[in-house]
């Protein structure tokens, strides 16, 4: 098959792909926890066009807190928090995503790169008067007061809270546009990306977060992907979660999501804006929208696994 022939894939990896509960996040950990999900992209890379995205929660998490805990070196803005993560992040997944490839043959010819990417949001996005997205280390309430941030009181202590604005734009997507059309798989989007706003023209970088799920989604609209999926430690979408009558929707139409999502099945702290993401890149492609758990990534996209959004809306 030519590789301009191929369907574009779009895959988010959920930030369990390399940090996993209870772990606490070594290089060796994270190593081994993509061995799995990059050997599936190794493969998938012989029938589609590949663009990778990822979140960087723990990572950005522990920066912060290595931060807080350093008098001596000065403290870096959340902007650039997110520009270290994703090359991080866009590290360990080439160099595992290269030892894949090799395992299966694949050598010289396939080419990635990673992308520092930025994401454009409104200024008056109302997310900035109600920030609502925690970040960073526990704390007392004794050293919450100290801090100049805005704080939010937890089960295990006061964390900051900064704000999470819908995502507009990708600054950078003609660019992974063309790096796609000469036959790279681009990783980018680290962890939504890096938020800015326009300003007299030019761009200035603003202190929020955004979802990585909502981000990818727009991505996939702009780069025309054939089909997006989210790989995240669920199987798929559940009604009823938690409950005796829990059950997974596998094949499911736009429009019967979208009354589910009204009837409250999906809380905006867990599968809401991955419900959300699917929603927005189907009705702006009438393409395949999948979420899936990151093991289950080839059998998703063979259709055998995950919940597909993907019938007429």
């Amino acid at each position: 098959m030519n590789p301009s022939d191929k369907p574009l894939l779009l895959i988010a990896l959920g930030g369990n792909a390399l940090i996993r509960k209870g772990q606490k996040g070594t290089a060796e950990e994270q190593f081994a926890n993509l061995k799995a999900p990059m050997r599936q992209v190794a493969r998938l890379s012989r029938d589609y066009r590949l663009v990778i995205t990822h979140g960087n929660g723990p990572q950005a998490g522990n920066l912060l807190l290595q931060q807080e805990s350093c008098r001596e070196v000065p403290d870096m803005p959340l902007e650039i928090i997110v520009a270290m993560t994703q090359g991080q992040i866009g590290y360990m997944i080439e160099s595992t995503l290269d030892r894949a490839l090799m395992e299966i043959g694949v050598t010289n010819e396939q080419l990635f790169v990673s992308l520092i990417s930025y994401v454009v949001v409104d200024e008056k996005d109302p997310a900035f008067q109600n920030p609502t997205k925690p970040i960073g280390p526990f704390h007392s309430e004794e050293e919450a007061r100290r801090l100049p941030y805005t704080m939010v009181r937890t089960d295990k202590g006061y964390r900051r809270v900064v704000a999470s604005p819908a995502p507009l734009a990708i600054v950078e997507h003609r660019e992974i546009k063309k790096l796609i059309e000469t036959g790279f798989i681009v990783i980018c989007c680290g962890g939504g990306g890096i938020p800015v706003i326009r300003k007299d023209r030019k761009f200035r970088g603003v202190d929020a977060v955004i979802d990585k799920d909502l981000a990818s989604a727009v991505l996939a609209a702009e780069i025309k992907a054939d089909a997006f999926l989210i790989a995240s430690d669920v199987a798929g979408v559940c009604l009823d979660w938690g409950t005796p009558q829990q059950r997974q929707l596998c094949r499911v139409s736009a429009a019967e999501l979208e009354g589910y999502r009204a009837q409250g099945h999906f809380p905006a702290g867990s599968m809401g804006p991955k419900v959300q993401a699917l929603l927005q890149f189907h009705r702006a492609t009438g393409n395949r929208g999948i979420i899936c758990h990151l093991e289950d990534i080839e059998r998703a996209v063979a259709g055998a696994a995950g919940t597909e959004v993907g019938m007429p809306y």
